[in-house]
């Protein structure tokens, strides 16, 4: 049997930890530079406010249903996702439990033992002690497959009679589970994937196990074929995650335009450092870099450029150095003054172990002086870690100097966070005082 162990409406949730006045009350948090609803609270989704949508177009519902207003806060929600991820690896112990994302993880639960509690009377505990340890509420389905898990977690957070735990272990659950359930749902098929699905008359996940494997295989692939078969009941997806992530991507979209080629440096620096830090944190190389630039498509009076390009690495790294040296030869390739750029963003690819590491005969880096930068690289982790976020920061990452006042600011500073709650958890400046 497998769990899926998934905190209800996380960042929503993270806020309201520390802040019970949110209870009841609608709730959005934004993206960066506050530009669109990423999380919402029930009581938001009610009022129809949907994902995705921009500040701007639902600030006269805000006002009017004094709905409450977060920016993301990552640093508090990545740490109280840990202590929550923390209980459930104790729980079940570490080999059997693997993250699958910031609010969701997967557990794979061993026989019950004669005389023990039921799953439902144990996934029941597990609910009442991460809200007792964290004050995170967390939903949990349990089913033969991972993908019925999913399934399962579903109507867990859906009917409140389920009381926050549902379990699909038999045939008639599991038909009468997915009768019910959109195939829209369905982990693995996705929004990009569903009208497809849509297009062959597939609209419950009962429908798609009606259909033969053959035909299953002829139209969705073989990941398709392996959803259908999750489904009936059959567990063949080998690992709890897909292995080793094959790119990673860091963007943001700006609060304003920006034309400057500097601005746009300090940018792109920042985000192609933290693909280096993902990359370490991963104990990751990559072997390829790609910078994308987007003008407002939403501005038809702009006139538009949307340039992308990759640049290989001889040798796959993780350094800030490298990475960084990389993303701004492409960028400055790139560029054309004249346009003001809404969004940009950096991808690292080609990701393949830091253990495995081939060096090129002509690589300009000798392997003692990228030892060397490699080092520099894990000292800084190792100080941002200790002091905060940014605390040690190459100097390209830096505002550039203000001609008036000949002073920096930080690229922090220069994200728009105006609704941004204090990092109650893990700041000294956090703590709550009465």
């Amino acid at each position: 049997m497998f769990a899926v162990v998934d905190c209800d409406n996380c960042f929503v949730s993270c806020e309201r930890v520390f802040q019970p006045e949110l209870k009841d009350r609608p709730v959005v948090v934004l993206s960066n530079n506050d530009g669109c609803v990423v999380a919402r609270s029930n009581e938001a989704k009610a009022l129809g406010i949907k994902m995705g949508v921009p500040l701007y177009q639902i600030m006269p519902l805000v006002k009017e249903k004094n709905v409450q207003i977060r920016s993301s806060n990552y640093t508090l929600y990545a740490d109280m996702s840990n202590r929550v991820m923390s209980i459930l690896r104790e729980e079940v112990g570490r080999k059997l439990m693997e993250q699958y994302s910031i609010d969701e993880a997967f557990l794979e639960l061993p026989d019950l033992a004669p005389g023990a509690p039921s799953w439902k009377e144990w996934g029941e505990a597990l609910v009442r002690k991460v809200r007792q340890w964290t004050g995170m509420p967390v939903s949990i389905g349990i089913g033969e497959t991972r993908t019925l898990a999913k399934v399962a977690t579903w109507f867990a957070k859906h009917y409140p009679g389920y009381r926050k735990v549902c379990i699909i272990d038999t045939p008639e659950k599991r038909e009468a589970a997915l009768k019910i359930l959109d195939v829209s749902e369905v982990w693995g098929v996705g929004w990009r994937g569903i009208s497809k699905y849509r297009y062959y008359g597939i609209n419950t996940a009962w429908e798609l196990t009606q259909r033969s494997a053959s035909w299953v295989r002829s139209k969705f692939s073989v990941t398709g074929l392996r959803t259908w078969r999750e489904l009936q009941g059959n567990s063949c997806v080998d690992t709890l995650l897909t292995g080793r992530r094959q790119t990673i991507c860091t963007s943001r979209s700006f609060e304003h335009g920006i034309s400057d080629l500097p601005v746009l440096e300090m940018h792109i620096s920042n985000f192609a450092a933290r693909c280096a830090y993902k990359l370490r944190k991963d104990h990751s190389v990559a072997q390829w870099v790609n910078v994308f630039l987007q003008t407002n498509h939403f501005n038809e009076k702009q006139s538009q450029y949307d340039p992308s390009s990759t640049i290989s690495l001889d040798t796959p790294v993780n350094n800030d150095f490298e990475i960084i040296n990389a993303a701004l030869k492409v960028l400055r390739a790139l560029y054309h003054p004249g346009f003001e750029f809404k969004r940009a963003g950096v991808i690292v690819g080609g990701i393949s172990s830091d253990q495995a590491i081939q060096q090129d005969l002509f690589d300009e880096f000798t392997p003692e002086q990228r030892q060397n930068l490699n080092k520099i690289s894990q000292v800084m982790d190792f100080v941002n870690h200790r002091l905060g976020e940014d605390a040690v920061q190459l100097g390209i990452q830096q505002f550039p100097v203000d001609a008036k006042t000949g002073k920096r600011i930080s690229y922090r500073d220069f994200i728009k966070h105006e609704y941004r709650s204090k990092c109650y958890s893990t700041t000294l400046n956090g703590f709550i005082v009465k």
